[in-house]
C-alpha cells in the first residue's frame, strides 16, 4: 500500500495486480476515515475483479458494498447501532468502526435500520457540514512495515537522499509515496554503503 504522488491527487485511489503481488495507492489528502474506506474498496476490487469482470459502475458498486460490509459487519452493526439515528448519534457511533459518519449512515440504511426519510435527512445534515469535512475525525493509520524498514535503514546509516538516489526520484517524492514516514525516520548525512554510481534495478509496470 502506497500513497499517491502529488501530481495524481485528483484520483481517489486505485489498485492493480503486478504478477502475484497486489498494489494499492491511496489519496492521503483525504480524511483518515475516507482513506480507510478507499483501502477496503480497493481490496474489494483486488479479490473480486482480478479477472476483469464486471467493470464500470457495477464493479464500483460491488467494491463499495464489500468495503461497507468489511468495515461494518452486519452482526456488529445490528448489535451496536444507535437506537435513534441522528447526526449526533452517527458522530458518536462511527468511532466504534472507525468509519465516516456518511458511511455509517449508508450502512444503517442498507441494513434497513433506518427509513428512507431518515437516511435522506442525515445526508442533508452531513452535507451542511461541508464536503470533505469529517466531524470528530480519527487519526491516520500508519504502516508498521515501512516503519521497521526505515528504522533498519537508519541503523545502517542509509539516508533518505541515498534511497531517493537509488530510485532516481526526488527525496520529496519519496515522502509522498510513503505517507511521510520516510521524512520522520530517515534524516542526517549518509554513512551507508549505497553506491552513487550503481544503476538501480527498475522494472516498468504496465
Amino acid at each position: 500500500v502506497f500513497s499517491l504522488s502529488v501530481d495524481a491527487r485528483e484520483v481517489d485511489a486505485f489498485s492493480m495486480w503486478y504478477g502475484d503481488i497486489p498494489f494499492v495507492f491511496l489519496n492521503t489528502k483525504k480524511t483518515a476515515e475516507r482513506c480507510r474506506f478507499d483501502a477496503a474498496h480497493e481490496l474489494g476490487h483486488l479479490v473480486m475483479h482480478r479477472h476483469g469482470a464486471p467493470q464500470g459502475q457495477e464493479a464500483e458498486k460491488e467494491a463499495n458494498a464489500f468495503a461497507s460490509a468489511f468495515l461494518m459487519p452486519r452482526r456488529s452493526v445490528l448489535a451496536n447501532a444507535p437506537r435513534s439515528a441522528t447526526l449526533k448519534s452517527l458522530i458518536s457511533h462511527k468511532k466504534y468502526w472507525n468509519v465516516s459518519a456518511a458511511a455509517l449512515n449508508y450502512r444503517l440504511h442498507s441494513l434497513r435500520l433506518t427509513t428512507d426519510w431518515t437516511y435522506r435527512t442525515l445526508c442533508i445534515d452531513l452535507a451542511k457540514l461541508g464536503r470533505g469535512h469529517e466531524p470528530e475525525p480519527s487519526p491516520f493509520e500508519t504502516s508498521q512495515v515501512l516503519k521497521k524498514v526505515f528504522a533498519s535503514l537508519r541503523e545502517d546509516g542509509i539516508s533518505k537522499a541515498d534511497v531517493a538516489r537509488e530510485l532516481l526520484i526526488q527525496p520529496e517524492e519519496l515522502d509522498e509515496l510513503t505517507f511521510g514516514l520516510m521524512l520522520n525516520v530517515l534524516s542526517g548525512k549518509s554513512h551507508g554503503n549505497i553506491s552513487q554510481n550503481k544503476r538501480p534495478s527498475l522494472k516498468l509496470v504496465t
